[in-house]
């Protein structure tokens, strides 16, 4: 028997966000099976599970800093992340933490492993590549690699852009 669910519940079984799922029923992608009289969208779960299985887009970004002195870093790490997702057109969650490149033990870094794992992501966006851990992010990015995820670290792509080899020529000149 098929059962409706709320646009919340369904967005937590897709893993986007209930504006997500506005948009995508404005694009048609995913059009909810019935609206209530006060606008409020159902979704049968049995065919939302089977959309998961096809439809798992969703971008991280993870956003990190050391010390409480550096929230500031932090929301505009969140901001750039935030923009440069959108600018992509993604579908996205920011994930931040708070503490030592060095500890593991980070709440953000936990769900973004549990993410990573279960294969529910398509990409994971990073200012910089030390902002994930300062040891160690070579083998979460080995599961990513595994899983199939796309990596992009956004300002070292910016770095190599400007540091590329015809941006500098060389010239010898015998004395």
């Amino acid at each position: 028997m098929n059962r409706y669910i709320r646009i919340g519940k369904a967005s937590e079984i897709l893993g986007v966000t209930p504006q997500t799922l506005r948009r995508w029923e404005q694009k048609k992608t995913l059009l909810p099976d019935k609206i209530g009289l006060s606008g409020t969208r159902y979704y049968l779960k049995d065919k939302l599970l089977g959309h998961k299985s096809t439809e798992s887009e969703l971008t991280i970004g993870y956003a990190r800093v050391s010390s409480n002195d550096q929230k500031k870093d932090l929301a505009t790490q969140t901001k750039r992340l935030s923009s440069y997702c959108a600018s992509h057109g993604w579908t996205y969650k920011i994930l931040e933490d708070l503490g030592s490149g060095m500890n593991y033990r980070k709440a953000g870094l936990k769900v973004l492993l549990d993410h990573i794992l279960e294969g529910k992501i398509k990409r994971l966006v990073l200012t910089h590549k030390d902002r994930l851990l300062r040891f160690g992010a070579e083998l979460i990015f080995a599961l990513c690699e595994a899983k199939q995820i796309e990596v992009i670290s956004f300002e070292e792509e910016l770095a190599q852009a400007a540091f590329s080899p015809i941006a500098y020529v060389y010239t010898y000149l015998p004395s």
